[in-house]
Protein backbone atom coordinates (compact mmCIF):
# COMPACT_ATOMS: atom_id res chain seq x y z
CA UNK A 1 0.00 0.00 0.00
CA UNK A 2 1.39 3.44 -0.86
CA UNK A 3 2.32 5.65 2.06
CA UNK A 4 1.81 9.41 2.28
CA UNK A 5 3.92 11.48 4.64
CA UNK A 6 2.79 14.89 5.85
CA UNK A 7 4.36 17.24 8.33
CA UNK A 8 2.17 18.68 11.07
CA UNK A 9 2.96 20.99 13.95
CA UNK A 10 3.23 19.24 17.31
CA UNK A 11 0.27 21.31 18.51
CA UNK A 12 -2.03 19.51 16.05
CA UNK A 13 -1.88 16.34 18.13
CA UNK A 14 -2.56 18.22 21.34
CA UNK A 15 -5.57 19.97 19.80
CA UNK A 16 -7.38 16.65 19.39
CA UNK A 17 -5.69 15.03 22.39
CA UNK A 18 -4.45 12.19 20.23
CA UNK A 19 -1.09 10.59 19.70
CA UNK A 20 0.26 10.67 16.10
CA UNK A 21 -1.12 7.20 15.28
CA UNK A 22 -4.61 8.02 16.55
CA UNK A 23 -4.46 11.40 14.82
CA UNK A 24 -3.60 9.77 11.48
CA UNK A 25 -6.48 7.33 11.84
CA UNK A 26 -8.90 10.15 12.67
CA UNK A 27 -7.61 12.17 9.72
CA UNK A 28 -8.27 9.25 7.34
CA UNK A 29 -11.82 8.91 8.64
CA UNK A 30 -12.49 12.66 8.44
CA UNK A 31 -11.15 12.91 4.88
CA UNK A 32 -13.11 9.87 3.72
CA UNK A 33 -16.30 11.19 5.34
CA UNK A 34 -15.92 14.59 3.68
CA UNK A 35 -15.18 13.08 0.26
CA UNK A 36 -18.23 10.84 0.69
CA UNK A 37 -20.38 13.81 1.75
CA UNK A 38 -19.27 15.73 -1.37
CA UNK A 39 -20.13 12.75 -3.58
CA UNK A 40 -16.52 12.28 -4.67
CA UNK A 41 -16.37 8.64 -3.54
CA UNK A 42 -18.89 5.90 -2.85
CA UNK A 43 -19.68 4.75 0.68
CA UNK A 44 -17.79 1.52 0.04
CA UNK A 45 -14.69 3.36 -1.25
CA UNK A 46 -14.84 5.87 1.62
CA UNK A 47 -14.91 3.02 4.15
CA UNK A 48 -11.86 1.52 2.44
CA UNK A 49 -10.03 4.87 2.53
CA UNK A 50 -10.93 5.25 6.21
CA UNK A 51 -9.61 1.77 6.94
CA UNK A 52 -12.95 0.69 8.40
CA UNK A 53 -15.65 -1.84 7.67
CA UNK A 54 -18.68 -0.30 6.01
CA UNK A 55 -20.71 -0.65 9.23
CA UNK A 56 -18.02 1.09 11.29
CA UNK A 57 -17.72 3.81 8.65
CA UNK A 58 -21.47 4.46 8.85
CA UNK A 59 -21.11 4.77 12.63
CA UNK A 60 -18.30 7.26 12.09
CA UNK A 61 -20.51 9.26 9.72
CA UNK A 62 -23.03 9.64 12.52
CA UNK A 63 -20.34 10.81 14.92
CA UNK A 64 -19.20 13.36 12.31
CA UNK A 65 -22.80 14.43 11.59
CA UNK A 66 -22.68 13.29 7.97
CA UNK A 67 -25.76 11.56 6.60
CA UNK A 68 -25.13 8.02 5.38
CA UNK A 69 -27.75 8.68 2.69
CA UNK A 70 -26.31 10.85 -0.04
CA UNK A 71 -29.07 11.42 -2.59
CA UNK A 72 -29.50 14.41 -4.84
CA UNK A 73 -33.07 15.76 -5.04
CA UNK A 74 -33.38 14.18 -8.49
CA UNK A 75 -32.17 10.76 -7.25
CA UNK A 76 -34.57 10.95 -4.31
CA UNK A 77 -37.50 11.74 -6.65
CA UNK A 78 -36.54 8.74 -8.81
CA UNK A 79 -36.32 6.45 -5.77
CA UNK A 80 -39.72 7.61 -4.52
CA UNK A 81 -41.24 7.30 -7.99
CA UNK A 82 -39.89 3.75 -8.36
CA UNK A 83 -41.29 2.80 -4.94
CA UNK A 84 -44.87 3.32 -6.11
Amino acid sequence: MPEVTIQLPESAFAALRKDPSEFASEMRIAAAAKWYELGMVSQEKAAEIAGLSRANFISSLSRLRVSPLQYSPEELREELYDAD
